[in-house]
């Protein structure tokens, strides 16, 4: 918090120095682009601090500034792609509020200046993947709106420039693991169409993609963490299709992954969570294969760990949700054993 505090105080002090150089000289553009960065930061911390409202407003009042600096001059592509940016911004917050169709159109309009960049220079890697970005949070918005054919085209859009960028420097690991992410936000759409071998294709070009990178550097949490993802969503998809005991071999590959993380890093919660949402997953499996008592001592394991979590954050509603679950479930699984 006293670092949050610290950083808004220094994006507001830029904010006024700024402010003054901008009203001591309008003309100067160097200056007036410093001005949209000073809100842009101000809007950053806002957002971690959770101040939405307030990070909107000044992701607006940047807007204003860079909309203002790229009608001067349509010509200047660092005004347009901070443009873009701008949109961006506000359609992230937008989103954060649970305003999908606003957020939409705000995605959209920074789409439509990628769009124009990308094709003035296709050799450009960072217009080719901020173009892919701004697809991938437009089928996000459509994903929640429930539509699935619009969600998937946009990520497939954006799958296909992730290809070449990665295809064109495989050693370039944020282009592998954008790629990572296209493959699985494909995954989920066609998982919703209840198109399920093709979400299986999906998710095991991720997984590959995951595995290099994994082993490529083994210094890193992340790259295991997405493996673990990838094992769990080729888990889900093979369980749908019946496919138990492939399934079976799949979630317990996400789970010695979950547990190495979690023993590594124990004030780690999500990594805790993940771990807790393993064991459910390897209990979904053994009670469909009528191992009540293995399914059980998983569901138990997996809410002992969502009862500590709850413990250090009582205010936590989604943890009491998860506990509710695992305390349901265990319950009804009782039930079952008792009735054998």
């Amino acid at each position: 918090m006293e670092i949050q505090r610290a950083a808004l105080t220094a994006a507001e002090q830029s904010l006024q120095i700024a402010t003054d150089l901008v009203a001591g000289d309008p003309t100067n553009t160097h200056w007036r682009r410093d001005l949209s960065v000073s809100y842009d930061k101000i809007g950053d911390v806002l957002v971690v601090q959770g101040k939405l409202d307030e990070a909107l407003k000044s992701y607006r009042d940047s807007l204003a500034v860079v909309e203002r600096l790229a009608q001067s001059d349509p010509g200047n592509t660092d005004w347009q792609r901070d443009l873009s940016v701008s949109y961006n911004k506000i359609g992230d917050v937008l989103v954060a509020h649970g305003q999908s169709q606003e957020a939409l159109k705000s995605y959209r309009d920074s789409l439509a200046i990628r769009e124009r960049l990308a094709a003035t220079d296709r050799g450009n890697a960072q217009w080719q993947r901020d173009l892919s970005v701004s697809y991938e949070n437009i089928g996000n918005v459509l994903l929640a709106l429930g539509n699935l054919e619009e969600a998937l085209k946009a990520y497939r859009d954006g799958l296909a420039i992730r290809e070449q960028l990665a295809a064109a420097d495989r050693n370039n690991t944020r282009r592998q693991r954008d790629l990572y992410v296209s493959y699985i936000k494909v995954g989920d759409v066609l998982v919703a169409q209840g198109k399920l071998e093709e979400a299986l294709k999906a998710y095991r070009e991720s997984l590959a993609i995951a595995e290099r990178l994994a082993a490529a550097d083994r210094s890193s949490a992340q790259w295991p963490h997405d493996l673990s993802v990838s094992y769990n969503k080729i888990g889900d998809v093979l369980a749908a299709q019946g496919e138990l005991d492939e399934a079976l071999k799949s979630y317990r590959d996400c789970f010695a992954i979950a547990e190495r993380l979690a023993a590594a890093d124990s004030s780690n919660a999500q990594w805790q969570h993940d771990l807790a949402v393993s064991h459910s997953k390897l209990a979904q499996i053994y009670e469909r294969q009528g191992r009540i008592a293995d399914a059980l001592q998983e569901l138990i394991l997996g809410r002992d760990i969502i009862t500590a979590l709850v413990a250090i954050a009582p205010g936590n509603m989604q943890r009491k949700s998860d506990l509710y679950f695992f305390e349901q479930q265990i319950a009804r699984l009782q039930g079952r054993a008792r009735a054998q």
